[in-house]
Order: structure tokens, then sequence, then C-alpha cells
């Protein structure tokens, strides 16, 4: 009988645990899985986890390992810092990026040894595979741009002088350096003369503003190097998305076009195993960033080339070889959630049939990351709106799948879990949406509950079961609030006629989607119609400002997040054109008044009624400053309640952990306010 009580006290202590509401510092707690490499043999995986400092105000990573069937992981480095960008040695070392050098240590862990001495950082490092040659990417001084540069005897003058776009990028004012790959002979941390790729050009690679080491690679006979450069520069660089993608020959110092007459993004190379044949990501049109991405297939010998996804209706995220090379594995979107496919490959290449793409997984999660395949077992990462991404095997006849990685199981075993529902709404065009539908954990269908639109950015990336540190819906709902969804026009995973509905017509039948989801859902008892919030950023945020003035009512509270306010002066300075060329256009061409008109929420600040907390970062140059700023003063000279919350030094998102802990506790004070 004691064993008996002893037993249910501790059920029912687990129970209470399990309860807890999460909070902003117990989100920030959470480490953040990002996986290597798998081992030579399969048997293991290597793995990062970044975990978050608030009283340092910064992150550190470390390296672990896991048998890829799951078990006990081991940790790998424990060093200060972030290491990264594992590779495998033929002596059985690991090589990696720490502190800007080359290091390399054993299999377990020990004896780490740094290799290189570069005599100021680099980054990307990576050994060719018979461990002759090194490649690293590091920035070069091309172009004059500072007082300085142009006078040096005023060396203390901090001038900027442009004469052609592109002068600032996402958070960065061009300061004449690019970002170039190096090639250079190595021998055991001696690293010969290098030769610079791009020399004397001022062109990068890796892409700005975030692109890493996926953008070039070696082949697997160590004689090619295979990388991403738009090689365009100024105005054409900043109307342009034509990304190429180029082939280095190591032994004969010469460079070609593998994608010559090719004109929208082409990113993400991969080779199979024998170096034989190619895969990368394309978009056809150029200028459209947000068009429909395919897989081409590409032979390195014959030089022929096929798209092997220009008839399946959807657009792909990454892809990669199978270790056998008879199959392409690929993620994509498909109704609300990411999952992984199949394309079985004839033995030349050539075009293949839809009925050719098998879907592998299904469920209510995202799979998104691939890892590497092992023994009929495929290794990705995997999230949903109430888990963060752990590494998960899957099995590649079944689509079964077993949790390798626990790094926040214990974590959330005292968190209160959210019920996600999948809905379908019908549209004011008689289309069906899905709609996520967040409860919170503890949720009572005989209580009422203040509920939340939630506005997704993009305006064309998809809202899936993504699991974000900062929009975190598994949050939002733990404070009491129903979160709703929708993955209103344009979002991937729904055709892509769908997915380009939005295009110029941002203020149109998107704004009436969100209008549907909301008032759909607001039919049921259990919310409580007189406290709607709506909340976004970035489209999301425009949305806002949207709603605020055409929304007649239906919400008590707003909050918008680097939000486009005023169209014009949003295309007068945010900095990739070829965006706001395609989905807006120049405001002095007549034949987009209707959208400056009909679709600017400045037009309509005169119907403004409604709270509003308006969140701007300081080098946010996607959406600049003059943005929230216009906002908050509009509403401020309205009379309307409303508050400003600036981050100097944050961009179109927020990174520090403290600032994002700040935001999130504004967040949900404005809420409890207000709604």
């Amino acid at each position: 009988m004691r064993s008996f009580l002893l037993l249910a006290g501790i059920l029912f202590m687990q129970q209470g645990m399990a309860q807890e509401k999460m909070s902003p510092e117990m989100l920030w707690q959470l480490g953040r899985v990002s996986a290597e490499t798998l081992t030579d043999d399969g048997s293991h995986v290597i793995y990062g986890v970044s975990n978050y400092s608030l009283a340092d105000n910064r992150s550190e990573r470390n390296l672990f390992i896991v048998p890829v069937m799951g078990g006990q992981a081991r940790q790998l480095t424990s060093s200060k810092g972030n290491e990264g960008l594992v590779q495998l040695r033929p002596s059985g070392n690991l090589g990696f990026n720490y502190k800007g050098q080359y290091w390399e240590m054993r299999g377990d862990g020990s004896n780490a040894l740094q290799k290189t001495k570069f005599p100021s950082d680099v980054q990307n490092i990576r050994l060719s595979p018979n461990g002759k040659y090194i490649i690293y990417s590091k920035d070069v001084k091309i172009n004059k741009v500072s007082g300085s540069d142009f006078y040096p005897d005023l060396p203390k003058s901090n001038v900027q002088i442009y004469t052609d776009l592109n002068y600032r990028h996402w958070d960065t004012w061009e300061d004449g350096y690019f970002s170039h790959i190096f090639v250079a002979p190595y021998d055991n941390g001696e690293v010969g003369a290098a030769t610079d790729l791009l020399e004397g050009l001022p062109y990068d690679c890796p892409q700005m503003p975030y692109g890493g080491a996926e953008d070039f690679l070696w082949s697997p006979d160590s004689r090619k190097v295979v990388y991403v450069c738009k090689k365009k520069f100024g105005k054409e660089y900043a109307t342009s998305t034509n990304t190429d993608i180029y082939v280095y020959d190591v032994d004969h110092k010469s460079t070609r076009n593998l994608t010559e007459g090719m004109m929208g993004y082409d990113l993400s190379p991969a080779f199979n195993e024998k170096g034989t044949q190619l895969l990368w990501l394309s978009m056809a049109k150029d200028g459209y960033e947000a068009d429909k991405q395919d897989i081409i297939w590409h032979d390195l010998s014959s030089g022929k080339t096929v798209n092997l996804t220009k008839d399946w209706d959807g657009t792909v995220s990454s892809a990669t070889f199978s270790k056998d090379g008879k199959s392409i594995y690929f993620l994509a979107v498909v109704k609300g959630t990411e999952q992984m496919f199949v394309i079985d490959l004839p033995r030349k290449v050539k075009e293949v049939s839809v009925k050719d793409i098998k879907q592998l997984t299904r469920g209510i999660f995202d799979i998104n990351g691939i890892v590497g395949e092992s023994n009929g077992r495929m290794v990705v990462s995997r999230a949903d709106m109430n888990h963060a991404a752990e590494l998960f095997s899957v099995d590649l006849k079944s689509g079964d799948m077993i949790q390798i990685t626990n790094v926040n199981t214990e974590a959330y075993s005292k968190i209160g879990k959210s019920k996600v529902e999948e809905r379908w709404i019908e549209t004011t065009d008689g289309k069906q949406m899905l709609t996520w539908v967040i409860y919170p954990p503890d949720f009572d269908p005989n209580k009422k509950y203040p509920t939340l639109l939630y506005c997704q950015g993009g305006p064309q990336s998809a809202l899936s079961q993504f699991y974000s540190f900062r929009w975190n819906f598994q949050l939002m709902a733990a404070q009491g609030y129903i979160v709703v969804a929708p993955n209103r026009r344009g979002m991937p995973g729904h055709g892509v006629a769908w997915n380009e509905a939005i295009s110029k017509d941002w203020g149109g039948q998107p704004i009436k989607d969100y209008l549907s989801a909301i008032d759909a859902v607001s039919k049921e008892p259990f919310v409580d119609k007189n406290r709607l919030g709506a909340v976004g950023a970035s489209y999301g945020g425009y949305s806002i400002y949207m709603l605020a003035g055409v929304h007649e009512n239906r919400f008590k509270t707003f909050i918008a997040h680097d939000g486009l306010f005023d169209l014009r002066s949003w295309y007068g300075t945010t900095e990739e054109l070829w965006f706001a060329n395609y989905d807006i256009g120049a405001y002095w061409d007549k034949a987009n008044a209707k959208i400056y008109e009909q679709f600017n929420p400045s037009q309509f600040v005169d119907k403004w009624n409604t709270p509003i907390l308006i969140i701007q970062g300081g080098i946010d140059f996607r959406v600049g400053i003059e943005q929230g700023l216009q906002a908050f003063q509009a509403a401020q000279l309205h009379g309307i309640k409303s508050k400003l919350l600036y981050f100097p030094t944050e961009n179109h998102w927020v990174l520090s952990p403290q600032n994002a802990i700040v935001w999130q506790r504004e967040f949900f004070d404005w809420l409890k306010n207000t709604l």
C-alpha cells in the first residue's frame, strides 16, 4: 500500500510538473539543435547545441555525438565559443572551424589542436577530400567607400561616398569589402599560396546577407570547387536574383558557368557520391525571389541538364542525392507542414514524371533539414509547434521515425503542451484555406478565451509547423490565448497558383483571407469576440497596419513588428529592389497606382481607432526605421493608445537574448493591458 501511495505521489508530481506554464525565460533556456554530419560508418551523428546565457547576453555552441538509432549522447567540445562545420578526416580525426581557424581533434573529442595560423580570422574552412587543399572565405577590400579611402590625409573622416546601389544590405552599410573564396595547397596545417576565385571583382561568395558554407563545396575527387555567386554589381545587383553555379578546375585554374541562361536563383549545389553528377535548386524568373523552386539534375561528363520537378505543383526547400546516387530526397512544404519526398532516378539524366515523386513522411510536424543516410534510414531535423528541433531517424521504406537526440526532452516534460488543430475555412472567393488553431495547454471549451490572429511575414514564406524563439505559438497559448494562424494567399504548400496570388495584391485577397479566418473561428462559443487581437512582423506587420484601417472594430488591440507602413517611403529606402519591383512596383509608375492608393496602410490612418504596439529595429534596412516611426507618430497624433518599442542594434529580427526577453515581456504586457 505504501508503494502504491508513493507511486501515486510521484505520478501526481509529474502531472503537476507537466502543467508548468511556458515563459520567455524557459523558452530561452532550451538548447538549439543543429546537425553536422554522420560518421563514415553511418553509426553515429555529430551535431551542435547552442545554449544562450541571459547574463552574458550571448550564445555558446558545443559539439555532441549520438548513435543513429538513439542512445546516450556524448559531448565532444566544451570550449568557450562556437565550434562548427565538422569534417571527417581519413585519419579518423574530426576537423572543425573554431575562432576563425581550422582545428582537428580525435573522434572522441580529445586532443583538439589548432592546425592553421591565418594572420586574421577566416570563415567556412574546409579541407579537400584528399587533404591536399584547403578552401575558405574572407573579406577583401575592393572598392573605395570611406572618406579616408579617397583622402588618406584625412584618416579621421567617417563620411561614406556612394555613386551606385547597393549601398547597404540587410543590416550593414557597404564598406567596399566583399566576401571571396580562396583555394590553397595544404599540408598538415601549412597553407600555401592562395588563389582568390573572385580576384579583384566586387562580388560575394557566400551570398549576402546570410549565405554560408553551403555556397561552395569540393568535388569528391578534390579536383573541382563548385560555388554560387551573383556576378553583378550596383543597380544590377539590387534588382536581380540571378545567381549562378560555377565550377572551378583546381588543376587548370579555369572557371565555367553551369547555369548560363538560367535567369533566377540557382543555389544549394550538391554532388552525388561518385562526383559524376550534380544537383541544385533553381528558380526560373529573374527578380522573383519567391518563384517556384525546382531541382535541377546535371551530368558533368555529358553536360546534360534536366529540371526534375518542373511539372510538380510545389516548391522545393532542399535536396540531396541518396548514398547510392539512385535517388534524390527533398523537402517541401505541403498543406502547412514540411515533409520529405523521394524521386527515383533513371540511369541516365532525363526527365521524370510527377508520378515518380513520392511523399515519404506524413504528420503534423516539419522535417526542416536532411543530415545524411545510414543503412536504409535518413537522419533529419524535425520540429513542431510544441517542440524545438531535434534529430530523428526516418525509415526510408515506411517513413516511421525514431527520435535520436533528447536535448530538450526533460524541459518539455515539465511544460504543458498546446493542442494544435487543423481547420479548413472557406474564403470570400470560395476557396478552402488551411488555418492552424493553437489552444492553451489547459484549454476548457466551457470558458471564453482572448484570441490572437497571427499574420505571417514573407509574404511568401510558409506557415508550417515551425518553432520560433520569438513568434512562439506555444508561449502565446501558455499565457491563455487561442492563436489563429491562417495559410492565407501567398504561402507555399498549396500549389503554385496559391503561392503566387499575393504579388501586387498585398492589401487585397490576403487581407480578406485573414478576416475570413478570424471570423470563422470567432463563431466558436469559447472565443471571446470582445477580446480579439492581431499580431505580426514584416509583411505580417504590414498586415497589422492594413487591418488597423479596415477591420471594422473586430480587434481590440494590435502589435506590429518591423512592418511596412508607407509603401512610397519603403520603396525609396529598402535594399533588395528585386523584391520591391516584383511585388509592389515603383511608385512613379502609373501602372502601380492602385497598389499605392488602395493597398498602402498610411492611406487609411484616418480610420485607425485601436491601441497599437509598434516595434522597430534600428538597423533593419529591409524595412527601414522610418516605417515604425511614421506609424507611431501617426497613432500618437490621432490620439490612439500606442507604444514604440525601438531596438537600436537589432535588424529585421531580434537576436540578442536580453533584447529578446524584453521583446516578449513587452509583447505580453501590452496584450494584458489592452486585451
